[in-house]
């Protein structure tokens, strides 16, 4: 069996042998919030299954593609849909596209997602920036032999999301007045919901908003020496003494409706990278 770093080096000649582009941002695109890749000026589309190693996205509403262009006058790595834990992956098979995105020499790592909001003072559809995050997986990308090609064996967690890409996202919110909140996310395993009593745990943990993804390839992006940035939707109210059943179509819809706002957030902030 080949090991990571050598299914990285595989993965990555499929890509340079139909394109030549040297991205500088890594994107992975959550759940309703695919329709990003319609802003970027794509130069080449992988479906995963044409990777070497990558996984097949089950999720609804995931397309399952790698699309490579430009996005505000950047070179650009989008991924239209990711892999979550709950389909039976291992976290190591999660986390292999930012491996490959950090080969291809990307610098900086752009994270969304669709999540259920906790925090009373706010309100479905509100953007939020993770400024921290919980990992309630009970797993870690990392668990294993480390090595030392990819990263540290001990990599330190104090600005998981980078202070100068969330203040650069706070800025630009102003300006396009956008509402954006900024907080801590929680990641559970899934699929299922969360019971009211497990919101009452996870909110008096410290979290603000829970998801299903996103924590592991933001470790991994630490590992790798990305600069993060994390920005999640909130799909669905869970405030356990008001709670009511929630639907995929609905948090889809939400999702969708919230697109145009992160669309427009993403760009702008691709844009005035430094």
């Amino acid at each position: 069996m080949l090991d990571l770093y050598s299914k990285i080096q595989e993965a990555c000649q499929t890509l340079r042998a139909r394109w030549k582009g040297h991205p500088r941002v890594g994107i992975i695109l959550g759940t309703g919030l695919g329709g990003l890749v319609e802003d970027i000026q794509a130069e080449a589309a992988f479906p995963y299954g044409e990777i070497p190693h990558f996984p097949h996205s089950t999720a609804p509403s995931h397309a399952g593609r790698l699309v490579c262009g430009q996005l505000a006058g950047k070179t650009v790595m989008a991924m239209e849909g990711r892999f979550h834990f709950y389909e039976g992956y291992s976290l190591q098979q999660i986390t292999l596209p930012v491996r490959v995105m950090k080969a291809m020499g990307c610098e900086i790592l752009i994270v969304s997602n669709a999540c259920g909001g906790m925090n009373p003072q706010w309100a479905k559809g509100d953007i939020m920036i993770i400024e921290d995050h919980i990992n309630l997986l009970g797993d870690n990308p990392l668990i294993g032999p480390n090595d030392d090609r990819l990263g540290p064996r001990f990599p330190d967690m104090c600005h998981p999301y980078d202070p100068e890409l969330i203040r650069l996202t706070q800025r630009v919110a102003l300006e396009e007045k956008i509402v954006c909140q900024k907080g801590v996310f929680v990641a559970v395993p899934g699929p299922n919901l969360e019971t009211r009593a497990e919101y009452r745990f996870l909110r008096g943990a410290g979290a603000d908003v829970v998801g299903m993804s996103t924590v592991p390839e933001v470790i991994v992006g630490v590992h790798a020496g990305l600069r993060n940035l994390g920005l999640s939707v909130i799909t669905d109210q869970c405030l356990p003494d008001a709670l009511e059943p929630a639907t995929l179509e609905d948090i889809i819809a939400t999702a969708n409706a919230a697109e145009k706002k992160l669309r427009v957030l993403v760009r702008r902030v691709v844009e005035e990278l430094p």
